[in-house]
């Protein structure tokens, strides 16, 4: 038996479980494509009752495993390609974001590990502008979004507690699309924040509940998961285009691939969940 979902004009062929995934310790948590197409897996586990093993699987477009690692994740939430192709991972109650090469190996670090506030409190999510600008959505303990520079120095950041514009609680998701503007899924205010690099606010969506990842396409329109669970469509300015139920229980994590399918990392149960476009 075969499902399918149709978002704007476009059917796919819903594919789950896909891709080759361990069974072991760790959930799904996270997905991310870099521009060569390499599809990066981001595995969650319990430090502290699971034997240590790789928490990042790399997948070809076929989702073919090439690689794994990351052992030394401990808590391993959501993760981001960077534009010179470098994997950042956010090690959410570590309080870094650590950085990796396409092969592993660990480069760097922002945060100070095991120190809440310098400057993360259980971050949630990190993306990238084109030029390498970093914001990172923090979090879980704390209501801001940081800017980091493309060398990596502080460049400011913006958010409080609350529910007024420029306001979060748990921002849980960030992605900066074509036009330079960066979404925040504000999750447990159930919305999706729109704000220039800078910070200054534009414009909200409010038809998603506890939304829990964004990323945009070629054209700047918002993908959005959220609870209920759907796959939602917004465009820029954050009109609804489409709408889908393409998942059992909610997508902690969303990618699009330049293979015009859809990733969608689900926790419960955990699997990696592709729609595949259907042509004609």
């Amino acid at each position: 038996m075969q499902l399918f979902v149709t978002l704007g004009t476009q059917r796919y062929l819903i594919q789950r479980p896909w891709g080759d995934i361990p069974t072991g310790p760790g959930r799904v948590s996270d997905v991310a494509v870099d521009r060569a197409g390499r599809i990066y897996v981001l595995l969650r586990a319990d430090c502290y009752a699971d034997a240590p093993a790789p928490t990042v699987i790399v997948l070809d477009a076929d989702g073919m495993r090439l690689d794994a690692w990351g052992e030394g994740v401990m808590d391993g939430h959501m993760l981001a390609t960077a534009p010179d192709g470098s994997v950042h991972v956010v090690d959410r109650d570590t309080h870094q974001i650590t950085r990796f090469g396409a092969d592993g190996l660990k480069l760097g670090e922002t945060g100070t590990r095991d120190k809440a506030g310098q400057p993360f409190n259980s971050p949630c999510d990190v993306c990238f502008a084109p030029d390498g600008t970093m914001f990172v959505g923090d979090g879980y303990a704390a209501s801001r979004v940081h800017r980091f520079k493309p060398d990596g120095t502080p460049g400011g950041g913006w958010g409080e507690p609350g529910r007024g514009p420029g306001q979060f609680c748990t921002p849980h998701a960030v992605w900066v699309n074509v036009a330079g503007e960066v979404a925040v899924c504000d999750r447990d205010n159930s919305r999706v924040q729109i704000f220039t690099e800078g910070g200054e606010f534009l414009r909200e969506i409010t038809d998603v509940f506890k939304p829990m990842d964004v990323v945009s396409d070629a054209e700047g329109n918002w993908w959005v998961t959220d609870q209920v669970p759907r796959l939602s469509i917004f465009s820029r300015e954050g009109a609804l285009l489409s709408r889908a139920r393409a998942v059992l229980n909610g997508a902690h994590g969303l990618a699009l691939h330049p293979d015009g399918s859809v990733l969608l990392a689900e926790m419960t149960p955990s699997r990696l969940t592709r729609l595949a476009p259907v042509q004609g």
